[in-house]
Order: structure tokens, then sequence, then C-alpha cells
């Protein structure tokens, strides 16, 4: 069976969420209209639903006490144990994970590349290459012949561009192992940009861009991210701009890849029924002398996306059923603050659940329709972002509570220390069960490899389960706290002028809540203190 390529700036997998692996904006199935941001496009397939009931069968059964079972009856094994690596003379790490349970294979490809490596005049340009990939190289002329050699190797095959991450992945039957891996070879180093075809792919990309933006939550998504990477916007929109991708040229394509796709700035991943040693050697063979090029990212350096400097607050206006609201921060990078990850995803899934504070507080409550906090993973800068689904008429209670919510996680009784183990051992078992389909294991390690290194991926269960009230104390203080944000909301024209909402009276409304809040808080904490005062005098006598 053939899969045609797709790509449009997708989410690397599920993974991301369920076992920490820091999601972007996940949105609860529950919530209308399948809410979709530049962020949440990546997770539009409808699994939100299949990972809560996996949630509560996990949370049954820890708080039985009962012990989790792994699939096919095996001792689960540590992600240290499954994949075993090497890197060949040219850079390429090599990256084997064998399983025997089924005669296939995926062969993958990543490269650190994609929309953080573009300037504007390259937005959505990782993407398009991505498209051309599959359109034939200087062994197979043409996407004809392309195809045609892929219905004899009984290839499946896609690809995906994403901020840091660009892979493509061939799955066959093990007896064309060899045969694939030439394949794929052929496609990386050699790739065709035939003009006919680079214009006809052009219109192919723009039609993804059509259909985005026929979705009211991207436009909401773009107002967003135009504000929160203010100095590099293109360099967090995988997708790309019309202009950019419009204009063009087979020049562009070529400077990319000898940029970008050397040995010494990809990962080839071999995942299902291989031995190790077969797979380096033939690895090794084939791709070894594949030229290593100079380091991408010291010869053209990355700009650092600068902090907020202050709040902002706008509106969206589009056609939508309810209001949408989101408060977005800059977030750890996991280069510079891997620490903080941790605690990002623990929190995360505590609010997530149903019985979390933060969920009884905004949706059992009535005052929003659905609400959710998330942070998304990324070697330079993820975002957090917290949002709600409201009624029109419980706009600014909402917004009220999402505050009040927001400024709450710092204290110390906001979830239980039973909340907090529970999270750690479930999100374990969730990285176990994710890793049963081998070639979606091998999509989750070539995002890990390029995002966050493999030893992050390799530690990942280790660190998650040492996270502390401590760890989450300073991670919220540190990047949530009284931090900028970029606020927003998204509201019909109609919703707009029933309540009479601009970006101006949106931030009078917001800093006026923030300024009650404030002095609640304030009160709180002189109430607090006379009660100790009084408790220490009664002491006395």
């Amino acid at each position: 069976m053939l899969v045609a390529p797709c790509s449009c700036a997708m989410h690397p997998t599920t993974k991301q969420y369920i076992a920490g692996m820091n999601n972007t904006s996940y949105v609860d199935s529950s919530l209308a209209e399948n809410l979709m941001t530049p962020n949440t496009l990546r997770l539009a397939d409808g699994r939100a639903a299949v990972r809560r009931i996996i949630a509560a069968l996990v949370v049954a059964l820890v708080a039985a006490s009962t012990l989790v079972a792994v699939p096919n009856g095996a001792e689960a094994k540590e992600p240290r144990d499954l994949i075993k690596t090497k890197t060949l003379d040219n850079g390429l790490e090599v990256i084997v994970l064998p399983d025997p349970s089924l005669p296939i294979v995926t062969i993958e490809m990543a490269v650190k590349n994609g929309a953080f490596t573009e300037p504007p005049k390259y937005n959505g340009l990782s993407h398009l290459y991505e498209h051309m990939f599959f359109k034939g190289n200087a062994v197979i002329p043409n996407q004809e012949a392309y195809l045609e050699r892929m219905r004899e190797l009984g290839i499946v095959f896609n690809g995906t561009t994403s901020t840091e991450r660009v892979n493509y992945f061939f799955t066959l039957p093990k007896d064309n192992f060899e045969e694939g891996m030439e394949f794929m070879y052929n496609a990386i180093t050699s790739p065709k940009f035939d003009e006919e075809e680079f214009e006809k792919e052009k219109k192919v990309v723009i039609g993804e861009v059509d259909r985005n933006e026929s979705n009211p939550y991207y436009w909401f998504g773009q107002a967003i991210e135009e504000k929160l990477w203010y100095a590099h916007p293109s360099r967090k929109d995988p997708l790309g701009d019309r202009k950019s991708v419009l204009g063009a040229t087979v020049d562009q394509m070529n400077t990319m890849q000898e940029r970008y796709y050397v040995p010494n700035n990809s990962a080839l991943l071999i995942a299902g029924d291989v031995e190790p040693e077969k797979a380096f050697e033939i690895a090794k063979e084939m791709y070894g002398e594949w030229e290593k090029g100079p380091d991408p990212f010291e010869k053209w350096p990355v700009p650092e996306h600068p902090e907020l400097k202050e709040k902002s607050y706008l509106t969206v206006e589009r056609d939508v059923k309810v209001p949408y609201v989101q408060f977005s921060w800059h977030g750890p990078s996991v280069t510079e603050d891997p620490k903080a990850t941790y605690a990002a995803d623990v929190l995360s899934f505590i609010l997530s659940q149903p019985t979390s504070r933060f969920q009884k507080r905004l949706v059992e409550s009535g005052l929003t329709l659905g609400a959710g906090i998330s942070y998304y993973t990324q070697a330079r800068t993820g975002p957090i972002n917290v949002n709600a689904q409201v009624a029109p008429q419980n706009l600014k209670k909402a917004i009220r509570a999402v505050l009040e919510e927001i400024h709450r996680l710092e204290d110390p009784d906001y979830y239980t220390d039973e909340q907090l183990e529970s999270a750690k051992t479930i999100l374990a078992v969730q990285d176990t069960y994710d890793r049963e389909k081998t070639s979606s294991f091998a999509h989750t390690v070539s995002f890990w490899w390029a995002t966050a290194g493999l030893d992050y991926y390799l530690d990942y269960v280790e660190n998650l389960k040492a996270v502390t009230r401590a760890d989450i104390a300073r991670y919220v203080k540190e990047y949530i706290g009284d931090d900028p944000y970029v606020m927003g909301v998204l509201l019909s024209k109609e919703q707009k002028e029933q309540l009479g909402l601009t970006d101006e009276k949106l931030a009078e409304m917001v800093k006026e809540i923030e300024k009650e809040l404030e002095a609640e808080r304030a009160g709180e904490k002189s109430k607090d203190k006379a009660n100790v005062e009084d408790s220490g005098e009664a002491n006395e006598s």
C-alpha cells in the first residue's frame, strides 16, 4: 500500500504529551470545533480520547496497587535496552531499534532542519523541500519511477516538517531492507529539483496553507505567535508563508541541501526486524561515503528568541461559535534548563486530570467549556500555553478564574502528594505503551535526537520520577509567575460587538483583574501573618 507524502508541520507523535515529552498546545477533544492553531494542527488526529482512557485505566491500576501488565506478556525494557547507536566517521548517527515481532522494517532519516532555520524569505521552504524529497533524485529520475520503485519494494512512506526537525520514513518488508536502505540513501543525498515538478509542488503546499487559513483557529494562533516570537516569528512557523513559498527557487532548495542535508546534521534510524550489527554494517557500507559538511549552526548561527518585554493583548475576529482564550509564555529551552521541562510535563499532566483543582475550578464549575495547560519542549525556547473555551456571557468571569488559577499554581496545596506521584507513575507507564509500535517509536526517538539529544530521551523516565514539589515550584515561578505573556481572545464579529471588546478594552479588563487579584493576595498574606502572630502570642501566654 502506498501512502502519499503529507507534511504540513506535523507534531512528531502523540508521545510528546502522554509521556511528558511536552506537547504543544494540547487541546482536549471534548472542546468544540476541533481547535486548531499552528501548534494544535500537529495533534488533530483524534487520539486524545484514547489517551484519556489509558490514563484512567492506569490511575485505577495505580490506586489499586495492581501491577500494570506489559503488552505481549514481556517484561518492560528501558529505552537504553532497546536502542543501539553508532556514529560513522562522517558524523552520521545510526540508531537501531530492533523488534522481531513483525517481519517489517522502518528506515527513517531525520535532519536538524525546519522552521527554526528559516529567516523570512525561507519561511516554509523546509516544508517545501520535504515535498520535493519524493519527486525523484539522481538515480530515479522522476516521481513516476520513484513511486514504481516503492511499489516494487512494498514501501509505505511519509515525511513531516516540524519546528526543529524534518524526517522521512519508509516501512517495508524485512526481505527488502538492503534495497530500502539504498533507496533512502539516493533520496537523501541526491534529490532532483526539477523546475516543472517544483512549480507543481508549490501549489500543493499552498493548498495546505489554504486549508489551514480556512480554519479560524489558525489565524488566532498566528496572531499569538507573531507577538510571542516577535523578533523571529518565521522560525516558529513550519507551515510557511504564502509569499515565500510562491517565490521559492530551486537555488534556495540547493542552498538548504548543502547547509543542512549533511551526515553530521542527520540521523539514520532503523527500526524493526533487523540484527543491530548487520544494520550498522550495511549503514557504514552505504552511507559511509556521504560527504561530511561544516557544522551548519556554527557557520550559519540561529538567532535566539529575545525575552518578552511586556504583557500584550489581542483580539482576533473570526467565525467561531464561542470565544477562545489563550495565555502564552516563553518556557524553558531544553538545552539550557532540562530540569524544568520534566517539571513542566508533570504539572501539565496533573492539571489535565478531571480531579485536579484546575479542572474543577474552570470546567466542572461551568465557567469554561474546556481548559488546558501545556508546554512544548524545544531546544530554542518552548511555549507554555493556558487556554479555555468560554460562553460569551462568562468571558470576564472566566478570564478572572483562569488568572486566579495561574497565580494559585505556586500554592503548596494546589495539588496533593498523591496527585504528584500518580502523575509520575502514569507518565512512565504510558511511555512504555508508546514504544509498542516500532515505527512510531522511531519517530519519537528521531524527534528527541533532533530537539534535545538522545540522552534526554534515554534518561527521561528516571528524571521524570525524580521531579519534586520544589522543581515544579521553580518552573512555575521562573517561567509563569508574574512573567510577561501574550494574551488573546478569538471571537466572532457578533460576540465582539455584543461585548464591545477591542484590543485596548481587553487590556484594560485584564489589567483591572490582575490588580484585583494582587490586592486579594496581599490581603491574604496580611491575614496569614496576623494569624501567625496571634498564634505566637497565644503560645507565649
